[in-house]
């Protein structure tokens, strides 16, 4: 039996060596900048010294784990973590489906090509230009949106050090920049749908409305649950730079999430260990929230990741 897989295995090799050498790279990348830094998870564990490497670092058992677990930050950090997340998932990953749904709609080529390019470009704007945008446009005094939000009545102007207002700008710029970019997989599911069912519907007398809900939906939910599996798999994967940039001492007790302390204790407080142990669990609880929504997916409507 063995020897038949190896055959096979040897065969397929043979066969589609081009695609192979196509997916090397890939692999390659996978395991040198995914699979090789996780032997650095042992610094979690250990005392870790510089001059005397992972290896050669005294043993701590789960010291780190305990003192993160122990201190008043860890219910700090964590909540502030879940309810950004949570509240960036509810807000940002609905927004791209309803997009890529509406655009699909809209038949002049010409005019979708515009919309897609202006949705599309702020995807390409780094994190210290997107902040320093969303600092020049609430600036108070002289702010483009501030002095828009005056004019509409608003009467606060302290946008940036309200810690109130840090999770909406947080969310709000992320879905000005990632909607377009995010609608793309969507897009493309959407070309698969047949047209003939849209024929038929219209024949009916169904309206754009209903062949929406009923034909273009239903079509594309398969990749709508993978999307989300995995959108729930990195809940508490939030990228430490735009909330750290975003951060002062006025917002502080909202905006310290553990990716933002990770880098403050890890690398500018030099605690490499106890920085490895809070990512480390924050990687563990992300696995763990992605096999359950994985499962509960696959009872609910048979469409999983594995």
């Amino acid at each position: 039996m063995n020897g038949r897989r190896k055959r096979g295995w040897r065969t397929d090799l043979k066969k589609n060596w081009q695609l192979w050498l196509l997916l090397l790279p890939t692999l390659v990348y996978i395991a040198v900048f995914c699979y090789q830094p996780m032997y650095g998870a042992l610094i979690a564990f250990k005392d870790f010294n510089p001059r005397m490497g992972i290896l050669g670092s005294p043993w701590a058992g789960l010291k780190y784990f305990e003192q993160f677990f122990s201190t008043s930050i860890f219910s700090k950090t964590l909540r502030n973590t879940i309810l950004l997340s949570v509240y960036n998932l509810l807000w940002s990953f609905p927004v791209p489906i309803i997009f890529a749904l509406l655009l699909n709609q809209v038949k002049n080529r010409k005019f979708k090509s515009f919309i897609q390019t202006v949705t599309y470009a702020p995807n390409f704007i780094s994190v210290v230009v997107l902040v320093g945008m969303i600092t020049l446009f609430l600036s108070p005094g002289s702010g483009f949106l501030t002095g828009l939000f005056d004019k509409l009545g608003a009467k606060d102007s302290l946008y940036l050090v309200r810690p109130e207002y840090f999770r909406t700008l947080y969310i709000a710029s992320g879905i000005w920049q990632g909607m377009g970019f995010s609608s793309i997989i969507f897009l493309a599911a959407l070309t698969g749908v047949s047209p003939e069912l849209h024929e038929s519907a219209m024949i009916d007398g169904a309206g754009i409305v209903k062949r929406i809900w009923h034909i273009d939906l239903p079509s594309i939910l398969p990749t709508i649950v993978i999307m989300l599996i995995m959108a729930i798999g990195n809940i508490l994967s939030i990228g430490y730079e735009k909330v750290y940039l975003l951060q002062n001492g006025m917002n502080l007790e909202v905006s310290e999430i553990i990716s933002t302390y990770v880098f403050k204790t890890g690398i500018r407080s030099a605690q490499y260990s106890f920085a490895t142990a809070v990512g480390l669990f924050n990687s563990v609880i992300n696995l763990i929230l992605l096999v359950t929504a994985n499962l509960i997916a696959k009872r609910t409507t048979e469409t999983s990741l594995f």
